[in-house]
């Protein structure tokens, strides 16, 4: 479904809606936000509907309708979609229920739907259908909250009920359209973004979704979201494990579907958030101000409390707090008295509360300091309770402050009730973000900050991968597996496969070289489970001993010399997903990395910078840089050997199903890296 088809839908110069009292409730609606178009209702026992014409059947309206409400039965709604379509209307929205919701006999129904639908835009089934406060096209056949806006940010919403929570909001949010997808049978969150994109009244998009049905369409929306200069927010529900079928190394269990979800939102500068009370706010921050080209802050308070607050909270962020320049301080200490201590965050205390004149001329001292975003923390008094009108002189200085200035200002509650929705709207509309609740406000800053790094990256996006494996999966023993990374251009330990103790003695010497034995099989994959590797083997005879052991549970054994040098151990990996196709898992290596988990998901194709933010990523990446005076690692060549796994892994998209390096040694600067154990999941074919 193309964006511009599902633009004249949710975009209409005129409407009719198919149904009884629901559909007269739209109409109602329509007309309550000032729909200016024709409006019509569809109905054989009514002669009107809500002061309007209606008609028996949609055959008969007067004029081909750019957007139809369908809120009736199933079985009826599909025949209905199927006439619209030959009338060549612009879109329907689906009310009813009963479709692929419901089991076998629902699939038959959308299966049949979807038929019908041809190439018309069509919103559902089983949803709400969608708002638009703009021009007052809301074809939504229940109770919402919004109000008419010329402009402001646009949701997208797989669930209805959800989607009329977000209309309820008291945060300041400028509300200009929604859209409640339900089963996603023709239009999906793709080609809703792809259309508000069309619209440059839209000025930030909210997605509400459990997971999206075209992964490639979607990459290009929002490529072209980024080009537009239009933030995406997601709040993705159903965080779940991998299904992991056939999969057997570690890769497997280190990522979830949630996980390549993650790596998906932050490489398309998409900013993902875990809490509705999130989604709000940072729709709000983003529609406001947009992006943040930096993490620079600035903080005001009345109270040392409120500045230690949101010090102590910021530890944990990326974003910073300055100290002032001189010159900065000199602007700001004339605004105030010699009681006050001038730092950052500031405690400007209430000498000069209630005087506007002094407020504002401190605030507009502050804000005109080299700051990314400046904040005021305030908290306004319940005004069933307290006289608010003191609070009124501190509203406008922070207004003026901000004319004087132009600089990206925010004001923070330190709880979420302490901003009125009143002085919200008024701060909105000044293009001053308000903001509810310290740690949910830095939360949503530090997400503006990233969007913004992310939107200045100019970071390969990646490619789905998603390919079926042609053939049967073969899973390779360690040596076949080394072989073939060694084909591939990887280093492995100097090693040798043996099938008796005698063999091995040969090759341990005993002249003080250290060896590694370790059973080979392709039916043993965590060899440490099975006892299945023993290290620091310098004595022959010791290594018979060994060797015995370790052929009791494996017909043949590699010997290995024993890389003693290594900085550090990662897991490199590659593994499939359904959906995502190809993907690498890059993290901490060894026997514990389920336990530690300290990984990073990179989507292919992988480029350098991507690389090098995973890694930086990890817990121990400062063993990397050489920890405690350790040595450095050779990254560079780390770097190398994980971009050209990527590689080789699109080369094999068709045969491959994983690799995994476990652990990759990596040496000091200019030594390399070595992969000490491998194993791979690839096709009988390819094995061959």
């Amino acid at each position: 479904m193309s964006g511009s088809r599902l633009a004249r839908l949710i975009n209409p110069e005129n409407i009719a809606v198919v149904g009884g009292d629901a559909a007269e409730f739209t109409i109602r609606s329509c007309e309550r936000f000032g729909f200016k178009g024709q409006i019509w209702g569809v109905n054989p026992n009514r002669e009107s509907m809500a002061g309007h014409p209606c008609f028996a059947r949609v055959e008969d309206l007067p004029s081909t309708p750019d957007a139809v409400l369908v809120v009736i039965p199933a079985e009826p709604t599909i025949e209905t979609v199927r006439i619209l379509s030959a009338m060549g209307a612009g879109g329907a929205v689906c009310f009813a229920s009963g479709f692929s919701e419901v089991g076998d006999q629902g699939g038959k129904r959308q299966r049949a739907l979807v038929e019908a639908a041809g190439d018309m835009a069509l919103i559902g089934p089983n949803c709400h259908g969608f708002l638009n406060y703009m021009n007052g096209a809301v074809l939504w056949p229940d109770q919402h909250g919004g109000e008419h806006v010329d402009r402001g940010v646009a949701i997208v919403s797989q669930s209805g009920n959800m989607g009329i929570n977000f209309t309820m909001q008291r945060r300041g949010l400028s509300l200009a359209a929604l859209v409640s997808l339900g089963n996603q049978a023709v239009c999906g969150v793709e080609d809703c973004v792809e259309a508000f994109l069309e619209d440059d009244r839209i000025t930030a998009i909210g997605m509400h979704i459990e997971g999206l049905t075209d992964l490639e369409k979607f990459i290009t929306v929002a490529e072209h979201a980024r080009k537009c200069g239009v933030p995406l927010v997601a709040l993705k529900t159903g965080r779940s494990a991998m299904a992991a079928k056939i999969s057997l190394g570690h890769t497997a269990s280190l990522a979830g579907s949630d996980r390549l979800y993650d790596a998906l939102f932050e490489r398309l500068g998409v900013a993902r958030v875990a809490t509705v009370e999130e989604f709000l706010e940072s729709l709000k921050l983003l529609s406001i101000i947009g992006p943040l080209n930096g993490n620079r802050l600035s903080s005001m308070s009345c109270s040392g409390g409120e500045a230690a607050l949101i010090a102590d909270l910021a530890l944990t962020t990326e974003l910073e707090f300055p100290e002032l320049t001189e010159e900065l301080k000199s602007r700001v200490q004339v605004t105030l008295n010699d009681y006050v201590s001038l730092s950052n965050p500031l405690d400007y205390h209430t000498f000069i509360w209630g005087d506007e004149a002094r407020l504002t001329a401190c605030f507009s001292a502050m804000f005109s300091g080299d700051f990314d975003l400046s904040l005021v923390i305030i908290d306004y008094p319940r005004s069933d309770r307290c006289d608010p009108r003191t609070w009124e002189p501190a509203t406008r200085a922070i207004i003026e402050a901000k004319r004087m200035n132009g600089a990206n200002v925010g004001v923070i509650s330190t709880m979420a009730e302490g901003l009125p929705e009143y002085v919200v709207e008024e701060f909105r509309r000044e293009g001053i973000v308000p903001l509810q609740g310290i740690a949910q406000a830095l939360s949503v800053i530090e997400r503006a900050f990233k969007l913004g790094r992310a939107w200045a990256d100019q970071t390969q996006s990646p490619k789905v991968c998603a390919e079926q494996v042609k053939g049967s999966i073969a899973s390779w023993d360690e040596w076949t597996s080394k072989q073939w990374l060694v084909k591939m251009g990887f280093t492995v330990p100097k090693g040798t496969l043996c099938t008796s103790p005698e063999e091995v003695a040969e090759v341990v010497r005993g002249d003080g070289e250290a060896f590694v034995i370790k059973a080979v099989s392709s039916k043993i994959v965590h060899k440490t489970e099975f006892d299945g590797v023993r290290l620091n083997i310098r004595d022959p005879e010791v290594a018979k001993v060994h060797t015995r052991e370790l052929l009791a549970v494996s017909s043949q054994v590699l010997v290995e010399e024993m890389i003693d040098d290594g900085v550090c151990e990662l897991i490199v990996g590659i593994n499939r997903d359904d959906q995502f196709g190809l993907y690498m898992v890059v993290g901490f290596g060894g026997t514990l990395v389920e336990l530690i988990e300290d990984c990073s998901i990179i989507l292919l194709p992988a480029d350098r910078g991507t690389v090098e933010r995973a890694l930086a990523s990890l817990k121990m990446a400062p063993l990397l840089a050489g920890y405690r005076g350790g040595p450095k690692a050779d990254k560079e060549a780390l770097i190398q050997q994980i971009l050209h796994l990527g590689e080789i892994a699109r080369a094999h998209k068709e045969c491959l199903l994983e690799i995994d390096i476990n652990p990759l040694i990596v040496r000091p600067r200019g030594y390399g890296v070595v992969a000490v154990d491998a194993y791979i999941g690839m096709t009988e074919e390819e094995m061959k």
